[in-house]
């Protein structure tokens, strides 16, 4: 008996084995996956967004209004917000904005040299301490402990009295700043240090000969780069405020210059005749250390990758 095929349709090869196509997600590399849980909190992009203003007004402000900081408009002595001065004037005569522009680049200039210069020998201070050990680090640990007890604030204000004066004294401060900021950093480069050395890519650089300065800033220090990030962004805010805070008492940045702590100091002595003087920089001062500890904050969390802050990658 014979079976005729003919006008029966050939039924596709495979036809009961055919799988619906599901996309392959892309692997996400490590930036991405940091950029995406930064950019998910909305307060470190919105401190990021106000910072870039800031410095923006701070680096082409002063080309664009109509008065410099250090010019005078004769006659024209604590007068309150006007058309002619934004922002009023001083008691010397002096446009309250282009002070505050001026004051505003100044404490970004310092607080942003402090920053890198006590993160710089946090990381170098702590990794070379932990990877050699022994009296070296004795040494270290000894000299952070004693710096930690010391009178930093006075210190500073005795040393920057007695230095040198002119244009560029405030880089005396910079440097008396971060030399007292960098040892709770270094003991916390420390810390993290001694994990990362027993890596076994760090035992076979050291096999192979590579020298301790060598190993140090291509195998330890990046591998703990993130806590260095965010340790740099919250020390700008650390250092604008210790610069506000020694000017304000008459120890940092000296006249003809001027910083936001210092516009502050000389509004806070009419503040009730004159209250605009105190403030316009006060202000700035709030909100430029509010957006930097929001950044901070939000680099902290999309390093971190047990934070949840930052939502799920």
């Amino acid at each position: 008996m014979s079976i005729d095929f003919r006008g029966v349709e050939e039924p596709e090869a495979l036809s009961g084995f055919e799988q619906p196509l599901v996309p392959v997600n892309k692997r996400l590399t490590r930036g991405q996956l940091i950029r995406r849980r930064f950019f998910r909190n909305r307060g470190a992009v919105v401190g990021l967004v106000l910072i870039g203003v800031l410095v923006v007004i701070s680096l082409f402000g002063q080309y664009l209004l109509p008065w410099q900081f250090d010019q005078r408009d004769i006659g024209q002595y604590y007068k309150p917000p006007s058309a002619r001065h934004l922002f009023g004037t001083t008691q010397a005569g002096f446009d309250v904005l282009s002070r505050t522009v001026r004051g505003l680049g100044k404490s970004l200039i310092i607080g942003f040299m402090v920053a890198i210069i006590q993160t710089t020998m946090a990381a170098l201070i702590g990794s070379s301490a932990a990877y050699i050990g022994g009296w070296y680090e004795k040494v270290w640990l000894w000299v952070i402990d004693l710096m930690l007890v010391l009178p930093s604030f006075f210190l500073i204000a005795i040393v920057s009295q007695g230095g040198p004066k002119g244009h560029y004294a405030w880089l005396l401060l910079v440097v008396l700043l971060a030399a007292f900021g960098w040892q709770l950093s270094a003991r916390v480069v420390r810390s993290l240090s001694m994990s990362v050395k027993e890596r076994e890519y760090v035992a076979a650089a050291r096999f192979m000969g590579l020298s301790t300065p060598r190993l140090l800033v291509r195998h330890i220090v990046p591998n703990i780069a993130s806590m260095l990030i965010v340790d740099v962004c919250l020390g700008v805010g650390y250092a604008i405020l210790g610069e506000a805070g020694l000017s304000y008492f008459g120890y940092g940045v000296q006249a003809p210059d001027t910083s936001l702590g210092t516009l502050i100091a000389e509004g806070a002595q009419s503040t009730t005749i004159a209250p605009w003087i105190f403030l316009a920089p006060a202000s700035v001062l709030v909100l430029l250390v509010m957006c930097v500890n929001a950044l901070g904050d939000g680099l902290r969390d999309a390093l971190d990758p047990t934070s949840m802050s930052g939502g799920q990658a």
